[in-house]
């Protein structure tokens, strides 16, 4: 197993019980469902984080199923924003400290408001980012909501996109 990363440090400390799965990636198979599948679970249970910007707040991050599409006013509404807006991909190393396919909702370099789909809190397990490509970090989504500080919300549309 390679090295810890900032995310499963942050687990670490706060001694949450998580487990690490590694998987073959591919620039070109990103995406939520490729990567659920390679490590053997649904779509659902694997949470995407994206990074966007508020008209009034900044740096915003949501944290979804995979299986999900964001619905932006619901995340706007959530933030106290009018408006809100997937920050370009470019731009995302440089606030996060992570790459495209590698965003962890744990242990960015900057601590940014973080809201979560209030579903992940009734999951047993679920799947995230372990802070670069080719590794998830799975553990309850009580535990992931505790140790993100994430705010609970209804941030999807209610069937999948």
């Amino acid at each position: 197993m390679s090295a810890k990363t900032n995310a499963c440090r942050i687990l670490d400390t706060l001694q949450i019980k998580y487990s690490l799965h590694e998987y073959e990636w591919d620039e070109n198979q990103l995406d939520a469902a490729t990567v659920a599948a390679k490590v053997g679970l649904e779509p659902g249970q694997l949470f995407k984080t994206l990074i966007l910007k508020g008209d009034k707040t900044g740096v915003i991050a949501a944290c979804i199923p995979g299986d999900r599409e964001l619905n932006l006013k619901s995340l706007a509404a959530a933030s106290g924003n009018k408006k809100v807006e997937m920050v370009p991909v470019k731009d995302i190393q440089s606030l996060t400290g992570y790459i495209r396919g590698g965003v962890s909702p744990l242990g960015m370099k900057k601590k940014y408001p973080l809201y979560m789909n209030a579903s992940v809190s009734s999951m047993e397990v679920v799947s995230i980012s372990g802070g670069r490509r080719g590794l998830q970090i799975f553990l309850s989504g009580q535990d992931l909501a505790a140790a993100a500080e994430g705010v609970l919300a209804d941030l999807v549309y209610s069937s999948p996109q």
